[in-house]
């Protein structure tokens, strides 16, 4: 149910490849309440990859993004997500790709930045060792 209610306020597409881990809430700097949802990627090798040939290898290092406010309460989206390893190729390190959900969608500006970013990291990382 909570998961429902949230597809209403959170961008088009975010929950199918992400889910919620915890949701704070609380008042910071002087009577500045806000809501933190904090959002880990699903298990789910970029298309494309051999399940066999790759490994989940933990997370990138969380990325803490503004929102639209919900009820005059400021939102913050804490991302985490996946890479994969190549099993015979440990520098060979893939990620999904994001930007379609910023194309698709109304979205934040730092978030549609964040989404179109994703797509940065794979290839850079992709570049470097074809």
């Amino acid at each position: 149910m909570e998961k429902d209610l949230l597809k209403l306020f959170l961008p088009e597409g975010l929950l199918d490849h992400f889910e919620i881990e915890k949701i704070d809430q609380g008042i910071e700097n002087k009577d500045r309440p806000y809501i933190h949802i904090h959002l880990t990627e699903k298990n789910q090798l970029p298309e494309g990859c051999d399940p066999a040939d790759y490994e989940s290898k933990g997370f990138f290092r969380p990325r803490k993004i503004v929102d639209f406010p919900i009820r005059d309460k400021f939102v913050y989206l804490s991302i985490k997500r996946r890479r994969w390893r190549h099993k015979n190729d440990p520098k060979r390190i893939v990620s999904n790709d994001y930007s379609h959900i910023a194309e698709d969608s109304q979205v934040t500006a730092e978030l549609s930045a964040f989404l179109k970013e994703t797509r940065g990291d794979a290839n850079r990382i992709l570049k470097k060792y074809r």
